[in-house]
């Protein structure tokens, strides 16, 4: 793999979730759930007590804190008050995503769709764990459900690209960026909130994707990220580059003085 120490920092997105696009879990319509590192308990006990509603909410209020196995806790706590509840089993599916253990969450994420089969993030949320073992085609099957259900999330489409461009179908991944692109031109900079980290296989798919990327953006008139994506392609050694002066989506970004500064500068794709 190729790249400068500038990219390495500007390409941070592009390792979570298909290198720069992300893989989206989600457990409402405007949470993105980032999948972090195993934590430990630090709860008391769910209170046998307390109503479903506040064990969900005291659930909530611990995974946002990154305290999964607490918030794993009150999950199954109120789930035992509301048995079979697709929204209580798709959020523990997050916790366990979120803990890395993707056959547990499968499992409730199965169980979420069985008990409401038109849930739409439960299904794109099975799709981030079928993409996380690899199996891309069920993936692919996942998020046309959740997209079947819900055509207006950006980060359906974007998890679509992902598992096409791990499949190398770079026609249907490019695709299904542009419907996510269209729905939110920041789907794919949404660091701070998503991601399951991806690999993409090869430093020559990297390369690709950001120059996917830069077309991308050049076309939706975003100057600033189209050439910033066009320097990691360049970074990453992307060995057709010189189609930027070719291919329409360029048009206009040819005409701003730093694409010509970026090309004249014939950046270095160094080893690591």
């Amino acid at each position: 793999m190729r790249r400068t120490l500038v990219g390495v920092l500007l390409s941070f997105f592009l390792l979570a979730s298909l290198a720069a696009q992300s893989l989206f879990a989600q457990s409402a319509p405007t949470e993105q759930i980032q999948v972090g590192p195993p934590p430990q308990r630090r709860a008391e006990p769910p209170n046998p007590q307390a109503s479903a509603a506040d064990l969900e909410k005291r659930g909530d209020e611990y995974r946002a804190s990154k305290y999964y196995l607490d918030s794993l806790d009150y999950y199954l706590a109120a789930l035992s008050k509301k048995p079979d509840n697709s929204l209580l089993l798709n959020k523990l599916g997050i916790a366990e995503l979120q803990l890395q253990r993707f056959k547990e969450a499968r499992k409730y994420f199965e169980r979420s769709v069985k008990a409401d089969h038109g849930y739409a993030d439960a299904w794109n949320n099975l799709g981030v764990v079928f993409y996380e073992e690899k199996r891309y085609g069920k993936a692919i099957k996942q998020y046309e459900k959740a997209i079947e259900l819900r055509s207006d999330f950006a980060s359906y489409f974007s998890n679509l690209g992902a598992a096409y461009f791990s499949e190398k179908k770079f026609d249907k991944a490019v695709s299904a960026y542009s419907q996510a692109f269209q729905l939110d031109p920041d789907v794919f900079e949404r660091t701070s909130h998503a991601g399951v980290s991806a690999q993409l296989p090869s430093p020559e798919d990297r390369a690709h994707y950001d120059y996917v990327m830069a077309k991308l953006y050049a076309k939706g008139g975003q100057t600033d990220r189209s050439l910033q994506y066009l320097r990691r392609a360049m970074e990453e050694g992307y060995k057709g580059i010189s189609d930027v002066y070719k291919d329409g989506e360029f048009n206009e970004l040819r005409k701003d003085p730093r694409f010509a500064a970026l090309m004249s500068a014939k950046v270095l794709a160094i080893p690591d």
